[in-house]
């Protein structure tokens, strides 16, 4: 891939910094000259979420994050971020395109009152329903419109936001991506003579529907092997239902590194039955093919080249039908892992995403 260079300083905003988000900001760092600043505060603890303990390239700066309200309603204060950008003097600030963050819209009023340029970084804008729905999307456009440029983590969201009628050229999709590009493919051998293994990675709650996996493996004629990566608060939950309906299945815990690598190389296929998708460019760069149920639009991006299938949220049926059809073709899965790993190559990689985020920042630079 070519180098792209951002000449100047660089700040960027997140509400947090989760740890998967360190490989990316460091290799962001590495391609602004001028450096990389990175913004955070730090998560509800009822979140769970694994927070980054450091940046290696790019500087960090600790916000003071105030959560107010909870669910539908929750929104964010973030002190401290105003104070932040005066103090870095940034040429260009990128930032979460959420218009919950209450403390943006300041920010992104002191960058142009300096006539420097603010992206917004994002979803996209789903549309909202309810009595309220009208002026909620016109305050969501009268907020994005406040960016000079818009990058979506998919094509789901780039089409969202122009929509909701932010102007097209002004968009862009950087692949939501968190490792980086995969140097030599894992060879695997098709499951002729043995049963099929299928494997899950991931953080145990509710939302990843494990429960559907186990199930949907009970149904089928041929019993695969099943193994069960990582931990969380539905993992007890996960474990008795196995119990019940498909006791074989191996809980194996937390797993990282050179540790998760082995899970990766052991299995035929990799499947996430509800919410998330970073596990499965994990999957994907380790030449697996996938089954992913479809969330929030970047799912459809990484199952788009023939290396898996698209599923439904919560369609038992439909996740029983595409294991089925999967593992009654061992040759093909192998096949279809060896597609996983040439998108992992020239598209989900970090790499490629600071490849765009750079030449997004040359856009809006020159304009």
């Amino acid at each position: 891939m070519s180098k792209l260079i951002f000449k100047g300083k660089l700040a960027l905003q997140q509400r947090v910094l989760p740890a998967y988000r360190q490989p990316f900001f460091d290799c962001l760092a590495g391609a602004c000259e001028g450096g990389l600043s990175v913004f955070t505060g730090e998560p509800r603890p009822e979140e769970s979420i694994q927070t980054a303990g450091d940046l290696a390239v790019a500087q960090w700066e600790k916000g003071d994050n105030v959560h107010l309200l909870r669910g539908s309603l929750y929104l964010c204060y973030q002190r401290g971020l105003k104070r932040w950008l005066q103090k870095i003097n940034p040429d260009a600030l990128i930032m979460e395109a959420n218009p919950r963050y209450l403390s943006n819209r300041r920010a992104v009023d002191w960058m142009h009152s300096n006539d420097r340029p603010v992206v917004g970084w994002g979803l996209g804008a789903p549309a909202v329903e309810g009595r309220s729905a009208g002026y909620r999307q016109g305050y969501r456009k009268r907020f994005l419109d406040g960016f000079d440029a818009l990058i979506a983590y998919s094509t789901k969201g780039a089409d969202e936001y122009a929509e909701l009628g932010y102007r097209s050229e002004r968009i862009f999709v950087a692949p939501n991506a968190v490792v980086p590009p995969p140097r030599t493919a894992i060879k695997h051998e098709p499951a002729k003579k043995r049963p099929g293994r299928v494997l899950f990675v991931g953080r145990l709650q509710r939302r990843k529907r494990v429960d559907l996996l186990l199930q949907a493996c009970a149904r089928l004629e041929s019993p695969p092997e099943m193994i069960i990566v990582g931990d969380g608060p539905a993992r007890e939950e996960f474990e008795e239902i196995a119990r019940q309906v498909y006791p074989s299945a191996q809980f194996v815990g937390p797993k990282f590194g050179s540790d998760l690598e082995q899970y990766f190389a052991y299995a035929d296929i990799f499947v996430l039955p509800g919410t998330g998708g970073l596990a499965v460019q994990e999957a994907m760069a380790a030449a697996l093919p996938v089954i992913v149920a479809e969330g929030d639009g970047t799912q459809r991006d990484l199952v788009s080249g023939g290396n898996g299938w698209l599923i439904q949220p919560g369609d038992l049926d439909g996740l029983t039908a595409a294991l089925h059809e999967a593992l009654r073709h061992p040759r093909r899965l192998v096949k279809m892992g060896e597609k996983s790993f040439n998108m992992a190559v020239e598209q989900f990689n970090i790499e490629r995403m600071t490849e765009v985020f750079v030449s997004v920042l040359h856009t809006v630079m020159e304009g």
